[in-house]
């Protein structure tokens, strides 16, 4: 899951990164309103933690260009202003949580969960899909009732094609998906399809081997 921090203190951001990491999720910051403003429109998330307070602009600004754009990505907006009036403009224009500071890292990381939760995997903790399960909460996959062992990488890339079931899903997605910006700098995706061919190997072990499709020239679809 991919995570954007627009955060102007380097070191609470650094810290908050820090810390989402260790919990497997891929981070990117942006540390002004111009900078924030670019990365919202040229990528996509599953999650933004957005400062309303920003050097060169508020943070409700962004917020009102994601939610303009039909852009539907949770938000969940940190500021030291901590008011009822704050809270309801925040969420009056389309945030979806609101953290006041100073906050603990897990309060952060259990808010993100729960917003992910809800807009991609209708509030489950456990996603079932072609004999498959996944313990959103763990981090665990069965077939059949057998775990199976995945790598990081093959973990996100399983929940990226169940969460866009039937969606054709293009190679530059996954790479910006696993790997953020960095996919900008990337001579080819090929990483992609060597991932995508460690999955499907795994799967058809385990009986699950018309799960993923190769749409020749596009990319790949979950088929259910």
């Amino acid at each position: 899951m991919k995570i954007l921090i627009i955060e102007d203190e380097k070191e609470l951001s650094d810290n908050i990164v820090t810390f989402l990491n260790s919990e497997n999720y891929l981070c990117e910051q942006a540390f002004t309103h111009d900078e924030a403003s670019m990365k919202v429109n040229v990528y996509e998330y599953d999650c933004i933690v957005l400062d309303i307070t920003l050097p060169d602009g508020n943070g409700l600004d962004i917020l009102k260009q994601i939610r303009e754009n039909q852009n539907q990505v949770g938000v969940i907006i940190v500021s030291a202003k901590d008011s009822i009036k704050d809270k309801i403009i925040g969420l009056e224009v389309g945030a979806d949580d609101y953290l006041a500071k100073p906050f603990s890292l897990p309060e952060l990381k259990t808010r993100i969960y729960a917003i992910i939760r809800r807009k991609k995997f209708q509030t489950n903790n456990i996603l079932c899909s072609n004999g498959i399960t996944i313990d959103l909460l763990k981090k665990t996959v069965k077939i059949n009732s057998e775990y199976i062992t995945l790598t990081r990488t093959e973990y996100e890339l399983l929940l990226f094609l169940i969460s866009n079931k039937n969606k054709v899903i293009s190679k530059l997605s996954m790479a910006e998906h696993l790997t953020g910006e960095m996919a900008d700098m990337l001579d080819n995706h090929n990483f992609v399809y060597t991932h995508i061919k460690n999955l499907k190997a795994k799967l058809t072990k385990h009986g699950c081997s018309e799960c993923i499709k190769n749409i020749y020239g596009t990319g790949y679809k979950w088929i259910e």
